[in-house]
């Protein structure tokens, strides 16, 4: 048994013998039912950015009553602030690890009849000014019964156990430094979607999304319908049969035939491949020429992504709402990539969301001519993809629940709840993951899985502690040890980021590489499987606790062999590192890893050339500018390693769309992100970008706020591209990550596929103005509605609104996008078309709405 195992069990055992006698099974669920849980923060302005002040209030609404004094039940609750201590008389709280926090009772504690309320006040880390940072399903255990979930916090509706925020001390993160953010409001939005230029919805139509390089309208139109037919290069059949599925959503059923069967006089669409295509008098992969005439469509790819992409900008041109006849402008384009990497990361280790998910996240992708998805399948709370003969791996790390051993599955975690059929739970089948490869294969995309090590690796860990345990009861130890990732003699204490102590993979153990040699062969069999190559695997490295291996005999034998070029601690990162892409290497495979992860320090880069790797990809995150490190982008290229740009202040999608309580998400690398923010990102000039601090503070001078010289980039050939990224820490199911993702996706997809003439050292307002607003008409006009029609769930921007001389105006960040208000508290809503005369009203809700069928969030105007 490994030692630490025994740690969290041990929490639950320290309850004292003479604890008074526990509630029963009826007592726990009556009193979880009946008692309303309600958190609250009390005050963010009490220490600076250090803490906040929280509190937690039951209302005993149930017939059964807490007994006074020390007893056996616990409120568990899911709190990512780590809770360092109680200000209350009578209870205590204890930290079990992550966020998974516990309220007991002490001598002191006076006892909760029924129809009284109690309220525990805390302390706990940095701050609270969103609904989302406190997390649901909130649970009562008593004995050795089964846990309860309180009925009000068994929702993803947050206000019903969260206190409304309506102080300055609420609203705001902290006061000293003062907390610069202007928060969201009607006023501040219409004067932020405030503009002059008018984008007519016939302009709308003709944008593509991306732009494509170059787009030249003629007179006229192409009308099709299930008379015309399609001709194609025997190559193209797999983006055929894609096209023609996309085309059937129309209405449309083309037959399509091998291009050595002639076409005749009939309307006919071409799809050809031309390895010496030019564009701008270059050859280049993924290009492609479209051009569109009244009764002839020919696209022709240097390649067959360059094909499949035309025949994207060809459906772009098709209105949402088209059925059987469909008509697009005669056009001729020109188009080629920006960048070889276009790129999205999901996070699916924190909260899995289900299959449907995956496969619509994908087939969004191949329409925006992205081409790289980074599937981050492994974290800390859950292994998302089955491995064959590793079934602990899914069994108990594809769950969490309420199990402190952990012998059935993870520790609970980010509001699952105590039960395994809790949110956030389950995996992909080595069956659906072989089909979803096929699928991107279909539409030209990459997928890069990430094996996360040697940080954020508990639920490997404690799922091979597990298989460990079952074989060692087998008697088979040398089997049980094979895969092992942890060292049960292990000592060291350390407490990561996101509060674990136990999610660090020894580096010093020889079964460590095992196991992710093992995981990386199971993974190339099913890409095999799937008819394509596993070209790149990332492994993480980021984020590994401080401290992390010190109390390891296995790793204190290695410093002691004075032959191995390994004398501490210090130099585990890098050789965990260097195995790992070595053993990748034989396979032919390209590591990738986050930026944190290839450093020594704040700025200098693991030695390139000790590496066997000819690509070895950088994910370059951490542009707090302020932190200094924004640098590293630079730093890591001119090193020699392949930069992907994942910038969190412009491209992190679990961020919210405003600075408003109500919207979901962390916000630590920035208030807000919304879709204008990612879209005016330049990835040419990653310093271009600096706008403001965390605190909201605009930066006015990069170099004297780093205070040291910043490296200027000396090969811009080792930056591949962009890529978006979703953690899911606060996103719980398919519709919230969904929501989360689009449209903001399309931006990057955007940045990616096309430099915009406004980028430079910083952005020209007038065309970008420009670009802006034809981009987001084209959103409001075709793409949104198109996204909706494939079950994709977008968020909506929440209109701007003010009043003029008593009468009501509105505005939507998303030109054309319709809006409603209402002035009965939302009983009936109206269109607004023109401003509306509103004397005599007290208040007016606003919503924007697509079809009548999805709206935003509602705002309310106080008159």
């Amino acid at each position: 048994m490994i030692n630490k195992k025994f740690a969290l069990a041990g929490i639950m055992a320290a309850m004292p013998l003479f604890a008074q006698a526990g509630l029963s099974q009826q007592q726990v669920d009556n009193f979880a039912k009946g008692t309303e849980l309600t958190f609250a923060v009390e005050d963010n302005f009490h220490n600076g950015a250090a803490s906040f002040i929280g509190s937690m209030r039951l209302q005993n609404n149930s017939s059964v009553a807490l007994p006074k004094g020390k007893s056996d039940w616990q409120i568990y609750v899911h709190s990512v602030r780590k809770i360092s201590k109680v200000n209350t008389q009578g209870i205590a709280i204890e930290h079990i690890n992550g966020d998974l926090h516990r309220f007991v009772p002490t001598n002191e504690f006076k006892g909760l009849k029924a129809g009284e309320s109690l309220a525990v006040e805390f302390e706990a880390g940095a701050w609270v000014a969103s609904y989302s940072d406190f997390m649901p399903r909130a649970f009562l255990v008593s004995n050795k019964q089964k846990p309860a979930i309180f009925a009000n916090t068994d929702t993803e509706d947050l206000t019903t156990f969260i206190a409304p925020f309506e102080r300055d001390n609420q609203l705001y993160r902290y006061n000293e430094p003062k907390d610069q953010t202007k928060l969201a409001t009607p006023a501040l939005r219409f004067e932020r979607n405030q503009s002059n230029i008018e984008v007519s919805k016939e302009d709308a139509l003709k944008r593509i999304i991306p732009k494509p390089h170059s787009v030249d309208f003629n007179r006229g139109t192409a009308e099709l319908d299930s008379n015309w037919q399609i001709r194609f290069a025997g190559r193209l059949k797999s983006e055929v049969a894609v096209f023609q599925e996309d085309l059937a959503d129309y209405g449309l059923a083309l037959k399509a035939e091998a291009d050595h069967i002639s076409a005749g006089k009939t309307s006919t669409i071409f799809l050809k491949v031309n390895d010496a295509l030019k564009v701008d008098g270059k050859v280049a992969s993924e290009s492609y020429h479209l051009e569109i005439d009244d009764d002839k469509v020919v696209i022709t790819g240097s390649d067959n992504a360059g094909v499949f992409y035309g025949i994207q900008s060809f459906l772009a041109l098709i209105s949402a709402d088209a059925k059987n006849t469909v008509s697009v402008p005669n056009v001729e384009i020109e188009d080629t990539p920006r960048f070889a990497w276009r790129g999205m990361h999901y996070d699916n280790g924190r909260n899995y969301h289900g299959k449907d998910a995956l496969f619509k996240m994908v087939e969004q992708m191949g329409r925006y001519k992205m081409n790289k998805f980074h599937w981050h399948f492994s974290e800390d709370e859950g292994w998302r993809l089955e491995i064959p003969g590793l079934p602990e791996l899914t069994d108990i790390g594809g769950y969490r629940c309420f199990d402190l051993e952990e012998r059935s599955c993870l520790l609970t975690q980010l509001g699952t709840g105590p039960f395994k059929s809790g949110t956030g739970n389950g995996y992909l089948s080595r069956e659906d993951f072989v089909e979803l490869l096929k699928f991107a294969k279909a539409r030209h995309i990459d997928i890069i899985p990430e094996i996360e090590g040697p940080g954020h690796a508990r639920a490997s860990i404690i799922a091979m502690e597990a298989r460990y345990d079952r074989l060692m009861v087998e008697g088979k130890p040398e089997e049980a040890k094979a895969y092992l990732l942890s060292d049960p003699k292990d000592t060291s204490q350390y407490l990561t980021v996101q509060n674990y102590t136990d999610n660090s993979m020894n580096a010093c153990m020889d079964s460590t590489y095992a196991f992710i040699e093992k995981v990386t062969y199971e993974l190339q069999n099913m890409y095999r499987e799937a008819g394509t190559r596993l070209t790149n695997l990332h492994f993480g490295g980021d984020e590994v606790g401080a401290g992390s291996w010190v109390g390891s005999p296995a790793c204190q034998a290695m410093f002691a062999d004075p032959n191995n070029g390994v004398a501490g601690p210090n130099d585990l990162k890098p050789y965990f590192t260097q195995r790992v892409a070595t053993m990748f290497a034989k396979r032919g495979i390209a590591p990738g890893a986050w930026e944190d992860g290839l450093m020594y320090d704040k700025i200098n880069p693991f030695k390139r050339d000790e590496f066997p790797n000819e690509v070895f990809t950088a994910n370059v995150w951490d542009n707090i500018w302020e932190w200094g490190v924004a640098d590293r982008a630079h730093r890591l290229a001119n090193n020699g390693y392949q930069v992907i740009l994942s910038h969190g202040t412009h491209l992190y999608f679990d961020h919210p769309y405003e600075a408003h309580p109500e919207e979901r998400g962390y916000y630590w690398a920035t208030r807000y992100t919304d879709t204008k923010k990612t879209f005016s990102y330049m990835p040419d000039d990653v310093y271009a970008n600096a706008d403001y601090t965390r605190s909201r503070e605009p930066i006015v001078n990069l170099e004297a706020l780093v205070g040291r010289e910043l490296p200027k980039l000396e090969k811009p050939e080792n930056i591949l591209g962009i890529q978006g990224q979703v953690w899911s820490e606060t996103i719980r199911t398919e519709d919230q990550v969904l929501r989360m993702v689009f449209p903001r996706i399309l931006a990057v997809a955007e940045r990616a596929w096309h430099k915009a003439s406004w980028e430079g050292s910083k952005i020209e307002p007038k065309a970008f103005a420009k670009d802006w607003h034809t981009y987001a008409a084209a959103l409001s006009v075709k793409e949104l509605a198109k996204l909706e029609r494939d079950g994709v769930n977008v968020n909506l921007p929440v209109p701007g609104a003010k009043v003029e001389n008593g009468q009501l105006v509105a505005n939507a960040a998303f030109p054309h996008l319709a809006i409603q208000y209402s002035t009965d508290g939302g009983q009936s809503w109206s269109e607004y078309t023109s401003p509306v005369s509103v004397s005599g009203k007290n208040t007016v809700q606003l919503r924007t709405t697509l079809n009548g069928k999805k709206f935003s969030r509602v705002t309310q105007l106080t008159l």
